[in-house]
């Protein structure tokens, strides 16, 4: 037998404040048709003042925890994935273990961008595949509103806020690829590209937070091309391809990147699960999201084999195939 960490609930979480491309013409060289047409983005929902990363992931994780029917105390680690955490330290997942009334086992965050959820999810599968724990709470959640240049059009229309999680429980299986649980994942960074995609602040340089800057044509080239190449390797390491995929789950960065990716995997977009119309790019939350909307929804089922795949600054990306 072998031991598989198998997705047993999942939630998220959404601002109140919905933020329609209409809103940015008021202060910007900009308009709805621009940003619909580049990004595929309608609307963002943008936190509320005091809001902070944990809390959203706190509403997430208990969304998830009720859907899984199971209560917070028989959770052995919390991974959040994010960027824009509450303070430099303690992490986010040590403040959302206080939240749910945690006293026993361990939390902490990881921070690879838009590909963090990625990142996370990988981690707790080594870990509970690995025996080091049970069940595991994965969190994607990200206040990326705290960190925009509201005069830098070609950024701050893209990006939102939000939180999802999703609940991953140790479940034997047959070591085939008809098990349920993640399956395969693949991780990948270069450094070499890390100005695409920054934040020109930071403790040991400005001693600030700082604010976002993108070069957009250079990433997205980037983007559409390694994305697919990871999703590929992913699949191929448990000799299964796209034609096998029942869902893809990207990144919700761009229209235009999810699309690319979809046809270099020679798979129709009616097989893709898109979201990013409603949220903009929530970067390390947009997945976790995407999957709670898709599940929520009836679309995504059991026995569904899911791919996702996502790449943000480092340059960092990867790709998980998982049987929900």
């Amino acid at each position: 037998m072998t031991r598989r960490a198998v997705p047993v609930g999942i939630g998220h979480y959404l601002p109140e404040r919905i933020v329609p491309n209409a809103e940015f013409e008021q202060s910007l060289d900009t308009s709805d048709e621009w940003i619909r047409t580049r990004s595929g983005i309608e609307r963002r929902h943008f936190a509320a003042e005091g809001e902070t990363t944990s809390h959203m992931a706190t509403h997430a994780a208990r969304a998830a925890l009720a859907h899984a029917g199971i209560a917070p105390g028989e959770i052995d680690g919390v991974i959040v994935a994010t960027s824009t955490p509450d303070l430099t330290f303690p992490s986010v997942a040590t403040m959302v273990q206080s939240d749910l009334g945690m006293t026993r086992g361990f939390g902490f965050d990881v921070q690879a961008v838009c590909a963090g959820f990625i990142y996370a999810l990988s981690t707790a599968n080594a870990m509970i595949v690995s025996g080091q724990a049970d069940r595991m709470l994965i969190i994607g959640a990200e206040t990326f509103s705290r960190i925009m240049d509201w005069s830098d059009r070609s950024t701050c229309v893209l990006f939102g806020d939000g939180a999802g999680a999703l609940v991953l429980e140790a479940q034997e299986g047959t070591g085939e690829n008809s098990d349920r649980g993640i399956l395969s994942v693949d991780l990948n960074s270069d450094g070499r590209y890390r100005d695409m995609l920054y934040v020109d602040g930071g403790v040991s340089t400005t001693g600030s937070a700082g604010k976002l800057r993108m070069q957009g044509n250079a990433l997205f080239r980037q983007a559409i091309e390694k994305l697919a190449a990871t999703a590929e390797t992913a699949l191929g390491k448990i000799g299964l391809s796209g034609r096998d995929v029942d869902w893809i789950v990207p990144h919700q960065a761009n229209i235009r990147i999810i699309q690319g990716t979809a046809r270099k995997l020679d798979l129709p977009m009616e097989r893709v699960i898109v979201t990013v119309q409603d949220h903009g790019n929530t970067s390390a939350a947009s997945i976790p999201l995407a999957l709670s909307v898709a599940v929520a929804e009836g679309r995504i089922k059991h026995g569904d084999l899911v791919l996702s795949e996502a790449i943000g600054g480092g340059l960092a990306w990867g790709a998980i195939v998982l049987r929900w």
